[in-house]
């Protein structure tokens, strides 16, 4: 399979994703648009968030932090965080267990 054959979807205002789902995770490629906003949220999932490419600004559990190129970041279960695309983004989000609201 090649990740350009996968239909992008919208999932929130600005962001759209493409999924790949495992038996126990979830692989998730995103174009976020400049000025795009994560809302607040928190999940039962681990969360490890990689910025592609841009500048995302983005808070974890009240911890404000610019992440740029090259950068991730963990996210533990049920852990507070939101995000705010400060230019054109391309992430990728890797969920265990997988994100059923995703399928």
């Amino acid at each position: 399979m090649n990740i350009a054959k996968i239909q992008s979807k919208e999932f929130m205002p600005g962001c759209h994703g493409k999924m790949v789902h495992g038996e126990k995770l979830t692989w998730a490629f995103w174009d976020v648009e400049k000025g795009s906003v994560i809302p607040e949220h928190s999940h039962h999932h681990e969360q490890i968030m990689h910025i592609v490419d841009g500048k995302f600004e983005f808070t974890v559990n009240g911890n404000t932090q610019i992440y740029n190129s090259g950068d991730f970041v963990h996210i533990d279960s049920n852990i507070s965080h939101k995000g705010k695309a400060l230019t054109p983004c391309k992430i990728m989000d890797v969920f265990s267990p997988v994100r059923k609201e995703y399928l």
